[in-house]
């Protein structure tokens, strides 16, 4: 179990757009959520084509729904047909304007709030993390898409019960496509740094994973970055989310107790949910960098620990900086 998604402090929207069911995977209760939801475009059908949406892209919307609408497969149609020249697939991101709605009484269940200050959500097109109906809306978009995509039960929140949404309703999302990102790297593409010193040493193999050596030294009582790779792309704002590969290591016996590598090209996470110290070695970065990071206890898991962690231990991260998206723009 990844340590870093345990610390996003996510309410509202995005606690409810996570995948129910296991910690990676919503619930299938039929072939299509069974399916990979990333792997193909989502084909419109009748019922998408029905709901009809009347209002500018990146602003309040009005919608009818005919309910109650019963999608025996999801189907995705484009309202709004955007310019954009990426086209969103397999392990792209696309930043999104959202808005949800119960197809089966076509009441608002989360309404969007349209601002400068980034979108509603950020989706990895991938097979973890989000409701399965969410990437399947999200792949093959372009920027300025307006996306309306019945979802059935078992893509959306299945048979679990969410705010305006009993066990087994169908949904409608509306999403505005703020920004595809077709091509995320897989790893940190900048230039080398210099080493500073008294930190651990990191060593990368082909494919870019680190193995993190620690001095034979005691961690320091503060925390420490440092830039190994400086790439040149957009700065990571407070508030953004961020695509990135990571390995995290105990100071104390150099075990690696968390890796992003060898399970997922990415990991995304919003700088502001997770550790204090995870957040200062992202804010202010360039994508394409790589940094490490020593956090004492006070700026990582606290007195108290988590799983595998005392209220004692120093940790070090090396993160690549691979993508950003959302929050208020550098």
């Amino acid at each position: 179990m990844s340590k870093i998604p345990a610390l996003l402090t996510i309410v509202g929207l995005t606690l409810a757009l996570t995948a129910c069911g296991t910690s990676d995977t919503p619930k299938a209760t039929d072939a299509a959520a069974a399916s990979s939801p990333s792997a193909d475009c989502t084909e419109p059908g009748k019922l998408s084509d029905s709901v009809k949406v009347t209002g500018d892209f990146g602003a309040p919307l009005d919608i009818s729904i005919d309910a109650p609408l019963e999608p025996s497969a999801t189907e995705r149609t484009v309202a709004i047909e955007g310019t954009g020249t990426d086209t969103a697939k397999k392990d792209s991101i696309v930043e999104v304007a959202i808005t949800l709605y119960n197809a089966k009484t076509d009441e608002l269940v989360q309404a969007t709030t349209y601002s400068t200050d980034g979108a509603s959500l950020v989706i990895p097109i991938n097979d973890t993390g989000l409701l399965h109906g969410l990437v399947r809306s999200a792949n093959c978009a372009v920027e300025g898409d307006r996306i309306v995509t019945v979802s059935t039960a078992a893509d959306a929140f299945a048979d679990q019960e969410t705010t305006g949404v009993a066990v087994g309703d169908p949904v409608v999302f509306v999403m505005d496509v703020i920004k595809v990102i077709a091509d995320v790297p897989t790893q940190a593409s900048g230039d080398d740094q210099p080493v500073e010193d008294g930190f651990p040493t990191v060593a990368l193999a082909d494919d870019g994973a680190p193995t993190i050596t620690i001095p034979a030294t005691d961690a320091p009582a503060d925390l420490k970055i440092s830039t190994l790779k400086k790439g040149d792309g957009e700065v990571v704002t407070d508030g953004a989310s961020v695509a990135v590969a990571y390995t995290g290591a105990l100071w104390a016996t150099g075990e690696t107790f968390d890796s992003s590598w060898g399970s997922a090209p990415y990991a995304v996470f919003p700088t502001g949910g997770v550790i204090a110290g995870f957040t200062q070695a992202l804010v202010g970065q360039t994508v394409g960098s790589q940094v490490i990071a020593v956090i004492p206890p006070e700026f990582g898991y606290g007195a108290e620990g988590t799983q595998g962690i005392s209220g004692t231990d120093t940790l070090v991260f090396v993160i690549d900086i691979l993508a950003v998206a959302g929050g208020p723009e550098a």
